[in-house]
């Protein structure tokens, strides 16, 4: 994007409305601004549960973001991500550093997945229920994954596999210096307004430089 098209020149080229992204859905924010740089949540639901684009983002943020979920479908591998992203690039107002992968159950390992492989590509990642894939050697690019602001969004549960995968997960993030973020929730709804209230707090603690959520697991 280029930061010295004058203000007039941005609203005019981000002026068409958001109904080109074909099968991609999209959600854009009220009040949208086309001269106002916005964080872009690129969503990973779990394919195996209906997802309401709109009702999860009226729970998360109705004004702070755009968000896209790309059309996986009929595609395999993570092309359609990409393709989305670059959509909502050329066509509307994205910040080019605040890109966010946010994924729910397997969507949510997948996030974890492509924003570990990709750490460069993506200002942080939030998995709703989702495990981390401890398994996949995701830390080939430690360095740049150190800098890679994660949230796990997970639920209360007596499974002792579930603990130790868990305990697992924040001894490796230690070891390795990374940033994880983690909060447990009783229940078993991934998208209920007190996890999305969360996500947004903590999305917006990123973009504005704070940090309200220790690398520690706490009770909501």
């Amino acid at each position: 994007m280029d930061h010295r098209l004058s203000t007039r020149a941005r609203r005019q080229r981000f002026a068409a409305p958001l109904d080109w992204m074909g099968p991609d859905a999209v959600f854009t924010p009220q009040g949208y601004e086309p001269g106002y740089d916005y964080p872009l949540l690129v969503w990973i639901p779990d394919r195996s549960q209906p997802f309401d684009l709109g009702r999860t983002m009226k729970r998360l943020s109705l004004r702070n973001y755009l968000a896209v979920i790309p059309a996986f479908a009929s595609h395999t591998g993570d092309e359609p991500l990409w393709e989305a992203i670059d959509r909502m690039r050329d066509r509307a107002s994205v910040h080019p550093r605040r890109v966010y992968l946010v994924g729910q159950g397997a969507g949510g390992s997948d996030a974890f997945r492509i924003a570990c492989r990709h750490p460069d590509a993506f200002a942080g990642v939030v998995s709703l229920g989702g495990p981390f894939p401890l398994a996949e050697g995701l830390f080939a690019r430690l360095a740049d994954v150190r800098r890679l602001p994660m949230l796990w969004c997970c639920h209360r549960t007596a499974d002792p596999e579930v603990a130790r995968h868990t305990d697992r997960t924040l001894r490796v993030f230690h070891a390795a210096g990374a940033m994880l973020s983690m909060r447990i929730y009783p229940g078993s709804n991934d998208r209920s307004p007190a996890i999305l209230a969360d996500v947004n707090r903590w999305l917006m603690d990123e973009i504005c430089g704070t940090s309200a959520l220790t690398p520690s697991a706490t009770a909501s």
